[in-house]
């Protein structure tokens, strides 16, 4: 990622990042999911996923920014009664999964990296941790209204179910309250190169969202190309149980795991076609759905039964 140099230093923080971001903002919002939701074609497995990741990266954020919330550079912008967004997911969660929710979320390996750099620099460099509140806050108070409405028109939603994740009730003007966080935002005092750092980490961000977007879509995409495959053969063949259990086609189907089936995840080797990219599902998710899952330096595997996936340039399985 190249870095955009911003020069001198009398220009405001908040117009430097908006600067910086423009390019990156613009691939975010052309993102397939974005798309969809400015058509309001919003599904509710899309919708799902969605806050499955906004809740791993709110509570990286959020327990980073308290850790940090007397950091020179945190204090000015720490406004946990007005912006906190992790209960409200909760809420959200529970809304569409039951009260057992945390044991159903799956979130995309870009999520996971995600999640990674903002506990690393919550532990090394918090003051970098100003351009993610910024990126993050700022870009769901401004757009939270709309896309609430866009999501309770999509689902067929009543009232504030499902949605309470675009509501913030802290904040009696959004416009008002976006002037006061830029206005402290702007007064943090950093050296140039400091700054630099800054605006460099919130083109970053911006990158971490636009590839969670991405690999959000993918994972759609997996989960539809092989119930298709299954639903060509299920006439010629008795339906195979074993897709029945893959932790993605559950999740999105809203159905509760089970721990005592055939192998799971890689069994959606067979939705690929030869010419496509190789990668099977288990590279695809971060969080493991049964007992006897098989970690790895980077995600864990989702296998039930089997320690190789059928997949030879599988990461996670080479035991």
């Amino acid at each position: 990622m190249e870095s955009m140099k911003i020069t001198g230093t009398g220009s405001d923080l908040s117009e430097q990042i908006k600067t910086a971001t423009k390019d990156s903002h613009v691939r975010a919002e052309n993102t397939q999911l974005m798309l969809n939701y400015q058509k309001g074609q919003i599904t509710q497995t899309q919708y799902k996923l969605l806050l499955c990741s906004l809740y791993e990266i709110y509570q990286a954020l959020e327990e980073e920014l308290d850790r940090n919330a007397n950091h020179p550079a945190v204090q000015p912008i720490y406004f946990p009664q007005e912006l906190a967004r992790l209960e409200s997911l909760e809420l959200d969660l529970e809304h569409f999964f039951g009260p057992q929710w945390r044991k159903r979320i799956a979130v995309p390996a870009a999520t996971h990296r995600y999640t990674q750099r903002l506990r690393e620099i919550g532990e090394n460099s918090p003051d970098l941790l100003v351009a993610h509140a910024y990126t993050r806050y700022l870009g769901d108070l401004s757009g939270g209204q709309v896309l609430g409405k866009i999501t309770q028109k999509s689902l067929g939603l009543s009232g504030s179910k499902g949605i309470v994740f675009f509501s913030f009730p802290g904040v009696t003007s959004p416009n008002r309250f976006k002037q006061l966080y830029r206005s402290r935002m702007n007064s943090i005092e950093f050296t140039e190169q400091q700054r630099q750092e800054v605006l460099d980490e919130a083109t970053r961000a911006f990158e971490f969202n636009i590839e969670v977007f991405d690999d959000l879509q993918k994972m759609l995409s997996i989960t539809e190309e092989a119930s298709s495959e299954k639903g060509n053969d299920a006439a010629s063949k008795p339906q195979s149980k074993t897709f029945s259990n893959s932790p993605m086609l559950q999740f999105a189907l809203g159905s509760e795991y089970e721990s005592d089936t055939a192998p799971l995840g890689c069994d959606l080797w067979g939705a690929f076609q030869p010419n496509q990219e190789r990668k099977c599902l288990c590279t695809q998710l971060d969080r493991p759905t049964t007992n006897q899952s098989y970690a790895s330096t980077e995600l864990n595997c989702m296998h039930a039964g089997s320690r190789r996936c059928v997949n030879d340039l599988c990461r996670c399985c080479k035991k």
